[in-house]
């Protein structure tokens, strides 16, 4: 009996997993569509982040309800509990992140609707260094995830720091534009939020990476203070 049970249970926990690296990947197509509608001020491919994101939303309201149903049917304990409560915790993340994503669409359609092109005649490296960080922290994420690998979730939080360093760089780099030719300010503040929000993700994936600290070791703890 406690063999079938623990089958079940392992069962119920592999539906969890694979639903939420679902949403994680439809997440990851969401920030890379939004940077290249970003790229090219393409207000229908923004469009369909924003469309998008209603799936993304059910399929976490679905990992959510499995996980309670889970824990009312199955009465996890000790590291199984954990592993309930990160999925839980994870799969909100990862639709917070949705929203960021979407977010940047909305600025591309904004942009758009009133007949201006996105992108300054000034370089945008660090914008596009971060949409790549922020990607590969993510996929690096529900790999220790999947693994429940300590040091690869330790990993990921430390490297919030290169996305930080590059939103500095850009905040510091459309300032002195700003400051140098005032017509770029609307412009400018429009790629300021776009910087914002991919900054937002690299600080929920850090999020992502302390729930799977807590859920193999049941340690829980801020990273990057």
């Amino acid at each position: 009996m406690a063999g079938q049970m623990r089958s079940l249970l392992d069962r119920e926990f592999n539906e969890i997993q694979d639903n939420l690296l679902r949403v994680g990947s439809l997440v990851d197509v969401a920030i890379d569509r939004s940077l290249r509608a970003l790229r090219g001020c393409d207000a229908a491919l923004a469009q369909q982040v924003i469309n998008d994101d209603a799936p993304i939303n059910d399929l976490r309201f679905k990992v959510e309800e499995d996980c309670l149903t889970l824990i009312a049917t199955q009465q996890p304990m000790a590291g199984d509990l954990r592993r309930v409560m990160a999925a839980v915790s994870i799969v909100t993340e990862l639709e917070r992140i949705a929203d960021h994503a979407t977010g940047i669409a909305k600025t591309v359609i904004r942009v758009s609707a009133q007949g201006q092109y996105m992108l300054l005649e000034v370089p945008t490296e660090a914008l596009e260094r971060m949409a790549l960080a922020v990607r590969e922290m993510l996929k690096s994420a529900l790999d220790a995830y999947v693994a429940r690998n300590v040091e690869a979730a330790r990993y990921v939080a430390a490297a919030d720091d290169e996305i930080d360093h590059a939103y500095k760089a850009l905040f510091d780099e459309l300032l002195r534009t700003m400051a140098t030719d005032s017509s770029t300010i609307a412009h400018a503040t429009y790629l300021l939020w776009c910087g914002h929000n991919l900054e937002r993700i690299g600080d929920r994936i850090t999020n992502i990476a302390e729930r799977i600290i807590f859920m193999t070791t049941g340690t829980l703890r801020e990273l990057n203070l």
